[in-house]
């Protein structure tokens, strides 16, 4: 059995608490808890799991004197004390499963991928919409060529409307000290991933955030983001907590056609040739290629959640060596893309890739200088008191 310790036991913490415990995850079992808040551990023991015998910790200091109960540990904590938390379990040559997002900002990520590869352990990012058959059916309509050379990634998705009371619910919530962004951080980090999961990364970002728009907070509300790829490919990006009803709409465009996912449905608008040859030889005055509507068929799997998926993915991982699904490794690429977006909307500029990683650091150092919540506590074991992550 992997035995696992839960840092964090906010909404998502909790949730991995509860369903490990009760044995959904083969392989898998919960041997401690740690939250600085002792509420949290009691509602975790009493009310989610009914087993007042799991070790808890009132603090990862305490936890990490311990290391003999736990070969795994999962990290559920507010996002600036991600990478820390993970790199102290490295330390100790643990296995790591990361909550999105990686962390904030990307030099304290790299730490972490540093610490990671020298552990030699196993560790993977909570990805699991990576795990969700319609986006795989996706990557592999990609991979396999069947949309021909990708022109453009295009995704809109505004359903994440939150009102004033949900940002004031928390100090720390919605702030540049307590969370380090807003939609991009909070909401958007699985989009992020599958953005360059399918498509890769961009070479050149130019960002439009708006930072309380809709509501009185320091964050980004609002995004609109124009990407450019070293193939002439380009992507945009429009994301938002503002609007009511909202929009989740990804559409890939292709030299065959183009694909669409939207209400858990795809549908392939396939040509019947390439464009770039119909461009090369139609004569006539207007035209376009001939264009099939297919809906794409995908099986979808019951049996267990997605968490479910990446946590059992984890096991194998460690016990098989199984390929990870959502290595470690490749939480910085999202995140990297995050950043760029909001240092292209500070400098009002093109920011390009590689991303300068210390002028990013710079500028969002003097946005936690300035915000309503402590920067020191961002940095501390204060941050581990979660009230959730979504």
């Amino acid at each position: 059995m992997v035995r696992v310790a839960i840092v964090g036991l906010g909404n998502m913490g909790g949730d991995h608490a509860r369903r490990i415990h009760a044995g959904t995850v083969e392989g898998m079992t919960l041997t401690a808890v740690c939250d600085i808040n002792p509420a949290k551990i009691t509602r975790c023991l009493e009310e989610l799991i009914h087993d007042s015998s799991v070790p808890a910790f009132e603090s990862t200091e305490a936890l990490f004197a311990h290391p003999e109960l736990y070969d795994c540990v999962i990290v559920a904590t507010p996002h600036y004390a991600h990478p820390e938390i993970a790199i102290r379990a490295f330390e100790l040559k643990k296995h790591v499963v990361c909550e999105k997002p990686a962390g904030v900002y990307t030099k304290q990520v790299r730490a972490m991928m540093d610490a990671a590869e020298k552990a030699g352990t196993v560790f993977s990012m909570m990805y699991n919409q990576r795990t969700k058959p319609m986006y795989i059916k996706v990557k592999q309509m990609i991979d396999n060529g069947e949309l021909g050379a990708l022109k453009r990634f295009s995704w809109v998705i505004t359903n994440w409307y939150r009102c004033q009371s949900y940002h004031d619910s928390g100090s720390w919530r919605s702030s540049w000290g307590g969370e380090g962004g807003g939609v991009l951080m909070n909401q958007d980090p699985h989009q992020l991933d599958m953005w360059q999961w399918m498509v890769g990364m961009p070479k050149k970002v130019r960002g439009f955030a708006r930072f309380g728009h809709y509501y009185n907070i320091e964050v980004e509300d609002d995004v609109t983001v124009y990407c450019e790829y070293e193939n002439g490919m380009s992507a945009t990006f429009i994301s938002s907590t503002g609007e009511a009803p909202g929009t989740n709409r990804l559409e890939i465009a292709g030299d065959m056609g183009k694909v669409v996912v939207e209400g858990n449905k795809i549908t392939f608008f396939k040509n019947e040739i390439s464009e770039r040859e119909f461009n090369r030889t139609y004569k006539g005055g207007f035209g376009a290629p001939r264009c099939e509507a297919i809906d794409i068929p995908y099986e979808e799997v019951a049996e267990k959640s997605e968490h479910n998926r990446i946590l059992q993915n984890v096991v194998d991982a460690i016990e098989n060596g199984a390929p990870l699904v959502a290595p470690g490794m490749e939480g910085i690429r999202g995140l990297t893309i995050s950043n760029a977006i909001h240092l292209s909307s500070w400098l009002d500029d093109w920011v390009e890739l590689p991303l300068d990683e210390d002028l990013y650091y710079e500028k969002l150092c003097e946005r936690i200088a300035s915000s309503s919540y402590k920067a020191e506590d961002a940095f501390s074991d204060k941050a581990l008191d979660v009230r959730g992550t979504h």
